[in-house]
């Protein structure tokens, strides 16, 4: 895995922090980094970044996993290009209600009785701030996403749009922010010694329902549904062991599993184990038999 020496003496660990605590980010060269904070969260971004190439999400950031040195410390970590243009910012919904209403998004959603309202509520308010016309099949877009990979950190300080402060205009954001997915924090919530099921049990969603499935169905009554992969559960170990994961440096063609495996973890070090790849194709497998939904432009997927 490449090492990469953070020079900045700049930490970010405000806008889009994880709810569960900030996580160390850096920004450098036009890059940013995310240090690992509660188990394999750099994982989880490269895995999802990587299936999603194989979908019908055009307008996602793409991570690959790195090495971070800073201040002669070592952390496992991601990175990613930055998607701000010079004259923009970041603007998270929290703080957008905040602007406009006074009140937090959190707040106000908690006042809203209904999973399908407050999908509707939020919609309104960001149409009517930024004049952004299909934020609601956007909202839908994320939540088949978070539904399909566990994301359980969509608080409503980590979905946001874009604003230019020189054109005063608004745009949507790229999708972000999957580090908590795939049961990634292994530290604290959900350790390796735990089974699908058990972790299965214990997670929740954000930030309409705390029910993946709830969300998801409210969302796509409302607005369709848009997410469609094009491999199948029996390929997801193939693509996992694929050039994204390798950071670059993966073979053609693999046909072998064990081969592919014994390659990767050459590739990587030690830094991922092999239960916590385990744990992630166990994840995916899984959510690909419950929602085939996502797969029905094939035949004989499962």
């Amino acid at each position: 895995m490449r090492t990469i020496e953070i020079y900045t003496e700049t930490v970010q660990t405000g806008i889009g922090h994880s709810s569960k605590g900030n996580q160390l980010k850096w920004l450098q060269d036009g890059w940013w980094y995310k240090a690992d904070a509660f188990g394999f969260e750099s994982l989880a971004e490269t895995a999802v970044s990587a299936l999603l190439e194989h979908s019908t999400i055009q307008d996602f950031v793409r991570y690959e996993p790195v090495m971070i040195r800073y201040q002669d410390k070592d952390f496992r970590g991601c990175r990613s290009r930055s998607f701000r243009r010079e004259t923009e910012e970041l603007v998270p919904l929290e703080r957008l209600s905040r602007i406009y209403t006074g009140f937090g998004l959190a707040q106000e959603l908690s006042c809203i009785s209904g999973c399908r309202e407050r999908i509707l509520y939020t919609e309104k308010l960001v149409r009517n701030v930024t004049g952004i016309r299909n934020f609601g099949e956007y909202l839908t877009k994320m939540l088949e996403m978070d539904a399909f990979f566990l994301n359980e950190d969509r608080h409503t300080n980590n979905i946001a749009v874009l604003y230019d402060i020189e054109k005063r205009t608004w745009r949507l954001c790229p999708f972000f922010d999957m580090g908590l997915s795939l049961f990634s924090d292994t530290r604290e919530a959900y350790p390796l010694e735990s089974g699908f099921t058990q972790c299965r049990e214990k997670i929740t969603a954000k930030p309409f329902s705390v029910d993946f499935d709830e969300q998801l169905d409210a969302a796509e009554e409302l607005y369709g549904t848009f997410l469609q992969f094009d491999f199948s559960r029996s390929t997801i170990a193939k693509l996992l062991t694929g050039d994204r994961l390798l950071g670059g440096e993966g073979e053609q063609n693999r046909s072998d599993r064990e081969k592919a495996a014994i390659k990767r973890f050459e590739t990587l070090g030690k830094e991922y184990s092999e239960r916590e790849f385990q744990r992630v194709e166990e994840v995916l497998r899984y959510q690909a038999g419950k929602y085939q939904y996502f797969f029905c432009g094939r035949s004989g997927l499962f």
